[in-house]
Parts: structure tokens; sequence; C-alpha cells
């Protein structure tokens, strides 16, 4: 009995060891300390990137194109991402539009919001703080998955500053994803102390690619640009912190059930390969939102503002009437 005991403790021990050491070698194989703004900005926030006072926050902010528009572009993106993943659409459409984009509160260079609450109706305060900011009245706003869960939800809210409304692969009913990245998945059990404190000091490249490749229809047409982009705005000081607040707070705003009250002129654009908000969402948006335009592109993923700019934004054009 007592070389039993003597066994189970050794293998045990063994056990606990061999976890110990596999942990040092993680961390010291994926050790990511944080980045001050200052740092980050010389190469992702040059000119015309500016940053503005906005609830307490310095946003990350791009304003583009002619300011006598007016009705501008107000694009926002989602989880994980920045003002970089509308870089495309962008530069299609500000030679005829005024193009404002902008860091969401916890993510890009923006960092984290002063209270560290991530609700919905924080974010669309955000955005009619931002708007407030920059005296645009009216705007046409258009959102990639969080990012569009939050612009449907703003035409909602008075005062009424939404004109037309643009959703590229929008959040915004229950989840039903067919796949989802590994990343988001460790979002969700980092309410575990340690799991969360190991996320907050490290980074693992490889995660933030295959992240990156899984929400891509082509996962080859992945750069490494913006594999480096998203690693290094992720070490943004407080970012990591603010997107584990993010995953566990409860995501409180306007319900789902009111999108059939939106009365305006909208675009529902979609990857068709997209796993994490399949495309049955974008045939619910098209239903409930009645005289709503529908464009589904088969080979895109979760981000085809990102993945093919051209192609998507040509879409945009027409529903907007820009030759």
């Amino acid at each position: 009995m007592r070389t039993a005991i003597v066994t189970a403790i050794l293998i045990l021990g063994g056990v606990l060891a061999a976890t110990m050491v596999f942990a040092a070698i993680f961390i010291t194989a994926n050790w990511a300390p944080e980045r001050s703004v200052a740092e980050l900005s010389m190469r992702w926030a040059p000119p015309p990137s500016t940053f503005i006072d906005a609830l307490g926050m310095q946003v990350h902010l791009r304003d583009e194109g002619p300011r006598e528009d007016p009705s501008p572009i107000v694009l926002l993106h989602g989880t994980g991402s920045s003002l970089h993943a509308w870089e495309g659409w962008a530069q299609a459409l500000m030679p005829q539009r005024r193009v404002i984009r902008f860091d969401l509160a916890g993510f890009g260079l923006t960092g984290p919001s002063p209270d560290g609450t991530y609700s919905l109706d924080d974010d669309v305060q955000l955005v009619v703080a931002m708007l407030d900011q920059l005296g645009v009245r009216r705007c046409v706003l258009g959102g990639n998955s969080l990012g569009g869960a939050i612009a449907w939800r703003a035409p909602l809210e008075p005062p009424a500053r939404v004109e037309k409304l643009i959703l590229v692969d929008a959040g915004g009913y229950p989840p039903h994803p067919v796949s989802i990245p590994l990343g988001f998945r460790l979002a969700r059990l980092a309410r575990l102390p340690l799991l969360a404190t190991l996320m907050v000091h490290t980074l693992p490249r490889s995660l933030v690619e295959q992240g990156f490749r899984s929400v891509y229809g082509d996962p080859s047409k992945v750069t490494q640009e913006q594999i480096d982009r998203s690693v290094e705005l992720t070490q943004r000081a407080g970012n990591r912190r603010a997107l584990l607040a993010r995953a566990a707070q409860r995501r409180t705003g306007i319900p789902a059930e009111r999108i059939p009250e939106l009365n305006l002129p909208t675009l529902i654009l979609w990857g068709g390969r997209d796993r994490l908000l399949p495309p049955d969402d974008a045939e619910r948006f098209h239903r409930e939102i009645l005289g709503s335009t529908l464009a589904i592109f088969e080979d895109l993923g979760h981000a085809p503002e990102e993945e093919d700019p051209a192609r998507t934004v040509a879409a945009v054009k027409q529903f907007l009437g820009i030759e």
C-alpha cells in the first residue's frame, strides 16, 4: 500500500514538474510585453492618422476625402481588428466621398475605455461622440462583425444620424458558428485567473496567424504585414485586458428583436464562406430589414472588406450611386 502511494506521489510530482517546464518554455517563447502608443504610432499611425479626445479616450482616427460631403461614410471594424481593415475601401471611396474610420475602445491604438466597460451601448455612445466631435450631422454607417452589431443599433437610438447602413458579416443574431477560431475560444476561457494572466503577458504569433487564416475564405491571401499589424496592435498597453473584459462582460444593448424596426436603405454584404457568422444571418437581416439589398460573395470569409476590397467596394459604390 505504501509503495502504491509513493508511486502515485512520484507520478503526480512528475506531471506537475513537466507542466511547469512546459509552461516556462511556452512563456519564454511567447513573452510579449505591452507597448506604448508612441512606439506603435511610428508604424501604424502615420499621416493621415490623428488622435482626438472622446469619452476620456484618445481615439485613433483617419478622416479622409472631401470635407463638403454632406453624409460621410463611417466604417467600424470588428473584434481584434483596427481601422486598417478598411484601407482598401477608403482608398477607393475617398476620391468622391469623405471616409471616417477609427479604432474602437480596447482595439488598435485607441486602447481601453477609462471605466473598463465594453457594452454595445458604450460602443454606440462612442460612435455618437465621434460624430459630435467631427461635426457630422448625417452619415452612412458601415461595420464588420462587432462593428456591424454596433452599426445597426445606432439608427435605433435618437437622434437620427444614420442615412444609410452597410452591414458586413454583422453580429446581431444568436451565435451559431460553424467553427470558432482558437483565439475566440481562449478568450471565453480567460475567466480562469491563471489563464487570464498568461494571456495578458504572452502572444503566440502562430495563434494570431491561425485566427487570421480561419476568417478568410482563402487563407493564402493573408499577408505577413496583416499578421505583424495584429500582433503589434494587440500588444498596445491595455488591449489584451480589454479583450478579456469584453469576453467576460454581458453583451447588453438593443436586442435583435428590434432589427425589423430599421427603416433606412441598407446594404447587407457577406462572405459565403463565413464560418463564424454563417450566411444564414445575412438572409435573416435581408428578410427583416424591408427594402434591403443583399450581396453574398460565395468565395470570401468573415472579413470580405479586407480579403477582397476591390470586388466588395464595387457593391458599395453601386449601393451609394458612386460612379
